[in-house]
């Protein structure tokens, strides 16, 4: 091949092409994804150093009154050694990834994706990307259902930089409830944060009481009607109780702090 190809090729021009495939476009966090990466040679042959998948996701963080931005890699993942693309040559590598139980859920806005890249030295690296619809595992449909029927309503979900709550991310993902019916009178909102830890779900619960009277309005001032309380229950424990036992518990939980 000509050297002017050569060029052509490390501005990605004449480049390979890449393009991920996978099974669902749905998926839970802890899950499975499955799917094939398939290559297309492009003018010149190319040593690939190997495929890389990123899954990313992105938070807002507040400074100075402005609101940004960032974009987080969740997790990375190597399925391929290196090897060389001949020339219009097709190449396909399957894999299997399992996601992180932290992945945040696609509601509102907080996008997650898979971004292919094959790292190729000396040029453009090809890349593709493909969105995922993250949905709630059992565990956490568990607690979304409990809080349904205690009445309560999802208002938002945000993913906001908290990075001393996140722990291994900089950011954490808020989901608020308002009461429409049993605590209606007594809270303004409910917010609900998954901290998932080594086979169990935590719930951080920040219960924002309803001001009432002069001295209400006052404690709600200086944000002392807020209180913060963490439950944490193993997978199997949650599962056992299901949506019913769960709305009892929570119910009991949010009655001391009232």
């Amino acid at each position: 091949m000509s050297m002017f190809n050569r060029l052509l090729a490390s501005v990605g021009i004449g480049n390979a092409k890449v393009d991920t495939l996978l099974e669902h476009s749905r998926y839970a966090p802890g899950g499975e994804v499955r799917g094939v990466v398939k290559m297309q040679g492009g003018q010149v042959s190319q040593k690939v150093d190997g495929i890389q998948l990123s899954l990313l996701t992105q938070y807002v963080r507040e400074s100075n009154d402005n609101q940004r931005w960032e974009t987080f890699e969740l997790s990375h993942y190597r399925i391929s050694d290196a090897f060389t693309l001949q020339p219009n040559e097709s190449k396909e590598y399957p894999f299997t990834i399992q996601l992180p139980y932290a992945t945040p859920l696609t509601i509102g806005q907080a996008p997650v994706w898979l971004k292919t890249t094959l790292d190729i030295a000396s040029a453009v690296d090809p890349n593709d990307n493909d969105r995922l619809e993250i949905i709630p595992n059992v565990e956490q449909s568990i607690v979304i259902d409990a809080l349904n029927r205690l009445g309560f309503r999802l208002r938002k979900a945000d993913c906001e930089y908290a990075p001393r709550i996140g722990g291994h991310h900089p950011f954490v993902q808020e989901f608020e409830f308002v009461p429409t019916s049993y605590f209606r009178g007594d809270l303004d909102e409910l917010e609900v944060i998954f901290i998932p830890i080594d086979g169990q779900l935590e719930l951080l619960l920040q219960i924002d009481r309803r001001a009432r009277g002069i001295g209400g309005w006052l404690t709600e001032a200086m944000d002392m009607d807020e209180t913060f309380v963490r439950y944490r229950l193993p997978h199997d424990e949650w599962r056992r109780l299901g949506a019913e036992g769960v709305s009892a518990e929570l119910a009991e939980l949010i009655r001391r702090y009232i």
